[in-house]
């Protein structure tokens, strides 16, 4: 039973330093850091933790992903919509077919999980 709870560890030093596939720099120029961490016994979701300079990014999301924001502040607006600010302690839902701007206006650490099927 004991696998059937995963504790993240801090991230390690091997984080995926490319901008995640449909992110596209518009303002600044923002990096990332990428620490997938977890990967579900089915392969169908990953959790982890992300990290952001400030920036924005241009987004189209494929999947569902939930996110917990540990440091930093994001103004998220999807197209046609009012832009939400989310700071330290907020949770959040992104859904799949998202367009939308991520701007990082304090850098970002937060937790993830997506869903991938």
């Amino acid at each position: 039973m004991a696998d059937m709870v995963f504790r993240f560890p801090a991230p390690g030093p091997e984080p995926l330093l490319t901008d995640l596939d449909g992110w596209v720099k518009i303002e600044g120029n923002p990096t990332m850091k990428t620490w997938v961490q977890h990967t579900s016994i089915d392969g169908s979701v990953i959790s982890g933790t992300w990290e952001a300079t400030l920036g924005t990014w241009s987004t189209t999301y494929k999947f569902y992903e939930f996110v917990h924001l540990i440091e930093g502040q994001i103004t998220i607006t999807a197209e046609g919509a009012d832009p939400v600010t989310l700071h330290p302690g907020d949770g959040f839902v992104v859904e799949p077919g998202f367009k939308g701007t991520w701007k990082i206006e304090k850098p970002v650490r937060k937790h993830f999980c997506i869903k991938l099927k």
